[in-house]
């Protein structure tokens, strides 16, 4: 869930990411020109044309032209780096990630932020402690590694982003996003871990049409693992845990922030919604082609109270694994979802803003298949909808062709025949019973979140470093 901070088919979406990685990664070798080495010692006293050295990252990364490498030794870094053009297409490495550290220190800024600018790699190193303080002003900051298209611009801005072996995290209670894209395409995020977010350890959001991949994620202790706000197309979130959390997987419509609205997984998406012009989308049957999939995850114990929320996240339902808010055309599969206490997996209805007003839009919950899932111990608190699978709608929206089929649901559904009347074998699905209790129990979900400001979580252990960082890199002083 995304608003500006201030202070107070399956195959098909797979390949072309693929392609996309690989002839970047081919390109590195193939283009790269010079080595920027950014160290903490002494400088040689002879180097190489084709080998410069810097103090400081942003120095470094101000040197660079199309193609090159930015190599960081190991050290603590005292600095905020911001990657604009012309500095297009490089690489930013740490040696190692778990000693190369920018660290903000608790202080108000943004860790590395790629502002605008196409291809930009961040690989193998650790940002940690960069937040939303008094000193940000206006400035949107508190986020530890951020692609940005353009915040809030409703347009993409850039496309490229990619990243491998990061570790972003805050020990505060006001870092906002770990690792974070919005307003971009294409890109990729890979072996990375995120903790200790008042927001969300990622997010990715306002692409319409990401053209996206994130596996071999590790979220914990943050308010949500995982949030995308208006995001949707070919995006899939795959092999990845979400563990101890206040939820897990929250992608999620959203109005105003991140536009155009909504969040849309089908693979034939209607246009943005727009006041007055669009309608939001519809889906006349449950047969149909989800190209936003969310599959074989580990989401467990999404129920971490103390994790740090900020105004947006703190009213988001808590104890729960995988929540859908006004979310279209996504597909859950072959996850397995446990120990969530409240609910494994719960889709809902979102007028947003929530009690609806004048500028509120009616965001359904439609056009969603939970497929092929295994539940385990879920429900734990005992609630009246306290499920392995809840589906809400029909106060507000009609919320149709939502369906589940093949899962292990031992503590139940609601509705009770979840499979029955809302398989996915059927052609139609109407919309879910429960009426004003079910819409209780997510408003309940949300004041009960909302009441616990959370405490800052602990700094985490060593992550698995890039096996070689010298990979694709030119000959240099440190990749003989």
């Amino acid at each position: 869930m995304h608003s500006k901070r201030h202070l107070p088919a399956r195959t098909l979406a797979i390949a072309p990411l693929a392609a996309f990685a690989a002839i970047a990664l081919f390109a590195s070798t193939a283009m790269a020109k010079k080595v920027m080495i950014v160290t903490q010692g002494e400088f040689p006293a002879v180097h190489s044309s084709k080998v410069l050295y810097f103090h400081t990252i942003q120095g470094a990364v101000d040197a660079t032209a199309h193609g090159d490498y930015v190599l960081i030794e190991p050290g603590v870094y005292d600095e905020a780096v911001k990657v604009e053009k012309p500095h297009s297409h490089i690489w930013i490495r740490g040696m190692n990630r778990n000693t190369v550290i920018l660290d903000g220190q608790h202080k108000g800024a943004n860790g590395i932020e790629i502002y605008k600018d196409n291809d930009v790699w961040v690989e193998n190193l650790t940002v940690r402690n960069f937040e939303l303080t008094e000193s940000c002003g206006d400035e949107e900051c508190g986020n530890e590694i951020w692609w940005n298209g353009g915040s809030g611009s409703g347009k993409i801005g850039a496309h490229g982003w990619f990243g491998r072996y990061l570790t972003a995290y805050d020990t505060g209670m006001n870092g906002g996003y770990g690792i974070f894209t919005n307003d971009e395409t294409e890109g990729s995020w890979e072996d990375i871990y995120s903790s200790g977010m008042d927001d969300s350890g990622i997010y990715l959001g306002a692409c319409r049409e990401c053209k996206a991949r994130i596996s071999k994620a590790v979220m914990e202790d943050d308010a949500v693992g995982y949030s995308g706000s208006n995001s949707g197309g070919n995006l899939i979130i795959e092999n990845s845990v979400f563990r101890g959390n206040r939820a897990g997987i929250v992608p999620n419509s959203e109005n105003p922030g991140d536009p155009p609205p909504p969040s849309n997984g089908a693979c034939d998406p209607v246009k943005p919604y727009k006041a007055g012009h669009r309608k939001l989308p519809t889906f006349e049957s449950t047969d149909i082609q989800h190209c936003t999939i969310y599959r074989d995850n580990l989401v467990e114990d999404n129920n971490n109270l103390t994790a740090p929320t900020n105004s947006s996240t703190a009213i988001a339902p808590w104890g729960v694994g995988v929540e859908f808010p006004g979310v279209y055309g996504d597909a859950v599969e072959g996850n397995t979802i446990k120990g969530n206490v409240n609910d494994g997996f719960l889709g809902f209805e979102y007028p947003n803003p929530y009690p609806p007003e004048e500028d509120t839009i009616l965001f359904g919950f439609s056009g969603v298949k939970v497929a092929d899932n295994t539940f385990e111990e879920n429900g734990g608190s005992g609630g009246p909808y306290a499920r392995d699978i809840m589906f809400q709608g029909g106060v507000f929206t009609s919320s149709l062709n939502d369906c589940a089929i093949g899962n292990t649901t031992p503590d139940g559904t609601q509705p009770a025949d979840l499979e029955g009347e809302w398989g996915c074998d059927n052609t139609t699905t109407p919309s879910p019973n429960g009426g004003e209790g079910a819409l209780g129990w997510v408003e309940q979900l949300s004041y009960e979140s909302s009441q616990v400001p959370g405490e800052p979580q602990p700094a985490p252990g060593p992550q698995e470093t890039m096996p070689n960082p010298c990979e694709g890199v030119p000959t240099n002083p440190l990749c003989e």
